[in-house]
């Protein structure tokens, strides 16, 4: 009798399993921001919050754990308990850069992170000093193969998305510039403004004011097509064919988490990024939307990781 009352209770166990993965949120839910407050990853998870919270009721906090260039926040939501109430704002570098440019990590994001849905891509810009006597892309080219060694380039830090974004065009174009890196986009500005460096491929959500303004001069986007926000600059991979080089950003979970959690998830963000007050909030993020199902998210992470472990490794470049 009690082996019959054991299976009963199994079978009724997995029958309901489902049902209670889809009523999710059953709790507080923590999206951890592997980067410090203010940031453009922390005002998006605290956008997505703020919609997801107004639907529920259920309390959705942001926790910021920055560190080791987002390794810290990645490395806490990859052992938490897969059961969907912490998720990762992760981006390009703490998901796709960090896993070749760290020697040792204490995870690894492809066993132990769950991709839920892509959330944003920015578009870095490619600018120079405007004394430089170039105008465009093919004029650029042609110049820094004249002056091979001679061109001083600045980045925000060594395996940053702006330092790998020039190796990436260095590989593609067959030159060499001097790198010199800063500790922000901020320092790197006013570094070309002073006549140090010369070229930079940086955040164009930073960088872009001062390109309005004409203290640096913008030669192209890095996204595969022009950006809406500058339509009249080329992307860079109209001339150098195959260049792309996206700072992304989007959502994870600890793996193992439900799967009907996870498409859950991935639908809300669906419908909250239709929203048309929120693609205009993103739209002023210097952002433009996207939505993946967690299949087509999963993909692309795997893609952006092995395309930028061949970028670091030609940079040379590797933390401890």
């Amino acid at each position: 009798m009690r082996a019959i009352l054991g299976a009963f209770a199994t079978i009724v166990l997995c029958l309901t399993a489902p049902a209670r993965a889809q009523e999710w949120p059953q709790r507080q839910v923590t999206i951890v921001v592997p980067f410090g407050a203010g940031g453009s990853a922390d005002l998006l998870a605290r956008l997505l919050a703020n919609h997801l919270q107004a639907k529920y009721g259920t309390p959705f906090v942001i926790e910021n754990r920055p560190g080791a260039g987002g390794s810290t926040g990645t490395g806490y939501v990859a052992k938490a308990p897969a059961d969907g109430a912490t998720l990762l704002l992760g981006t390009v570098s703490s998901i796709a850069v960090n896993a070749a440019l760290y020697k040792k990590l204490p995870f690894d994001v492809d066993r132990e992170l769950q991709p839920i849905s892509q959330l944003v891509s920015f578009p870095n810009l490619l600018v120079v000093d405007p004394k430089l006597p170039v105008r465009d892309i093919p004029q650029l080219i042609g110049y820094l193969k004249a002056n091979e060694g001679k061109i001083n380039y600045g980045s925000s830090g060594l395996g940053t998305s702006s330092h790998l974004s020039v190796v990436m065009l260095e590989r593609a174009i067959g030159t060499k510039m001097t790198h010199v890196p800063f500790r922000s986009t901020g320092e790197v500005v006013n570094s070309m403004l002073g006549g140090n460096i010369q070229l930079a491929i940086d955040s164009m959500t930073t960088i872009w004011p001062q390109a309005e303004a004409g203290q640096v001069r913008a030669l192209g986007v890095s996204t595969p097509r022009r950006s809406p926000s500058a339509p009249d600059v080329p992307a860079i991979g109209e001339t150098v064919q195959g260049y792309e080089a996206v700072a992304w950003q989007g959502l994870f979970a600890p793996a193992g988490t439900p799967r009907p959690v996870v498409d859950r998830i991935a639908a809300e963000v669906r419908r909250i990024w239709a929203l048309p007050e929120v693609v205009t909030a993103l739209t002023k993020l210097g952002a433009e939307p996207v939505v993946s199902t967690p299949d087509e998210f999963t993909a692309f992470a795997r893609a952006e990781r092995a395309k930028w472990a061949e970028v670091v490794k030609a940079a040379g470049v590797q933390i401890d």
